[in-house]
């Protein structure tokens, strides 16, 4: 157990280490005041440190910021460059597209290439192309509630999948509440939202069974409310479920595309009736797929015949443009393939023991969590089994600490917990410096 003084004295030492270290940055903040807080969006002022670090460049996973600080790049976007930061292929494919146009409205000769790889990689048939992952969450609900019938979704406590407003319900002793958080809501979520604990099977099967539930909406382990694993069984008997009571199964994997080659649902089962990857599988570029089988694209072609003509409600200008599809070509063809997972996969696996051995060395009661190349580490003695778990053992303060020692030394993580990835460029030395940058860290919090 951190004491909180011990907490407070490393916050208010590393706050002023990085004042000393980034004078550009706070120049930056001063000066950038035409944005609303100083930031081109909102959630940049999320960071543990005083002001963000502002970037110059980035590469492979090392990112450089604007006062010379060079970082061993552990967040690499919060997924969005998790096969790291411009990949040459990429970078090569982008600038000739920006020479042939980026944007037409109409497919190009090389989105059919791309939808026959994307069935490949992940073993659905049917695919769509979105501007973000929130937007293919959103498309994903509409589809599954207009070929059902059905008007409920239901979420699990904790999860996050973008904006979608759907998913903005949280548990509270047991009951749901509007999150209070969200802004500018004016219907109440909880008419078409069901909310409950990831893990729970009893909650599972009475919600399912009452025969109302468009869709399941999941990340196959929760990655945004700290790391929560599948207990055992658990996707088997959700995959039962929906399909004992006619429930659509979607699997947004925009974060457990790092579980290995095809996603989780691939690697380690079941698969869903649909699926959603953002972030990056164009590396960087705003873009999203959503895919799913046979089935529901023949349920999801009459439902485009029975309707009148008119906006679905799905889609924008932008979805499918050009420079997204070259994109995401380059990245399945070139980039997200399966050495990159081994390469990705040895290295967490490396970066895993050496975290465990200096909390061993620590004598501390946390653990760490693995998905794939997705590693998190959680300052509490047992893994949480719910979302409900996760809230109640986060510590915001002593992350924050860590989080920003880390960043004065040159390791960046995650802002919003201690998630780090590993991607096919992240080198030994790197992983090494995280490790023992984490020991001194604790050393420090001891003392």
């Amino acid at each position: 157990m951190i004491a909180g003084a011990a907490i407070a004295r490393v916050a208010e030492r590393e706050a002023g280490r990085f004042r000393s270290a980034n004078p550009r940055a706070f120049a930056h903040q001063a000066a950038a005041t035409g944005w609303f807080q100083s930031v081109p969006f909102h959630w940049m002022r999320d960071w543990p440190s005083p002001v963000p670090i502002v970037a110059a460049s980035a590469k492979d996973a090392t990112l450089t910021s604007i006062d010379g600080q060079t970082y061993d790049d552990f967040c690499l976007g919060d997924t969005a460059s998790l096969f790291g930061h411009s990949p040459p292929a990429l970078a090569s494919a982008l600038a000739q597209q920006a020479r042939e146009g980026l944007s037409y409205m109409l497919p190009t000769e090389r989105g059919a290439a791309l939808s026959a790889k994307l069935a490949a990689m992940f073993g659905l048939p049917q695919w769509q192309v979105t501007t973000t992952a929130s937007e293919a969450n959103r498309a994903v609900i509409r589809w599954c509630r207009g070929i059902s019938g059905r008007r409920k979704v239901l979420i699990f406590n904790g999860a996050y999948h973008g904006a979608v407003g759907d998913a903005f319900v949280d548990l509270k002793d047991g009951q749901p509440v509007m999150r209070a958080s969200l802004i500018g809501q004016v219907h109440d979520l909880r008419d078409t939202t069901t909310m409950i604990e990831f893990n729970d099977e009893a909650a599972l099967a009475d919600a399912l069974h009452r025969g109302d539930i468009a869709c399941v909406l999941a990340e196959p382990v929760m990655t945004n409310v700290g790391m929560v694993r599948d207990a055992p069984g658990f996707l088997g008997t959700l995959r039962r479920l929906c399909d004992e009571t006619g429930t659509l199964l979607v699997f947004d994997e925009t974060h457990t595309i790092s579980s290995g080659y095809g996603g989780h649902g691939v690697t380690h089962g079941p698969k869903p009736d649909l699926m959603v990857v953002g972030k990056s599988i164009g590396g960087g570029v705003p873009c999203a797929v959503y895919g799913f089988t046979a089935d529901v694209a023949a349920r999801m072609a009459a439902l485009n015949q029975s309707r009148p003509a008119g906006h679905s409600g799905i889609g924008t200008t932008l979805s499918a443009n050009a420079l997204a599809i070259a994109a995401m070509d380059t990245m399945l063809s070139d980039v997200i393939i399966p050495a990159s997972y081994d390469h990705m996969l040895r290295g967490a696996a490396r970066l895993v023991a050496g975290l465990e051995q200096e909390i061993r060395n620590a004598g501390l009661d946390w653990h760490v969590t693995q998905v794939g190349a997705r590693v998190e580490f959680l300052t509490c003695p047992t893994p949480p089994c719910n979302g409900g778990e996760a809230k109640a053992a986060m510590q915001p303060e002593l992350e924050a600490a860590i989080h920003l020692f880390l960043a004065n030394r040159g390791i960046l993580l995650a802002p919003f917990h201690n998630m780090m990835l590993v991607s096919p460029v992240t080198g030994d030395d790197q992983i090494d410096r995280l490790v023992d940058g984490f020991a001194d860290c604790t050393k420090a919090l001891k003392e």
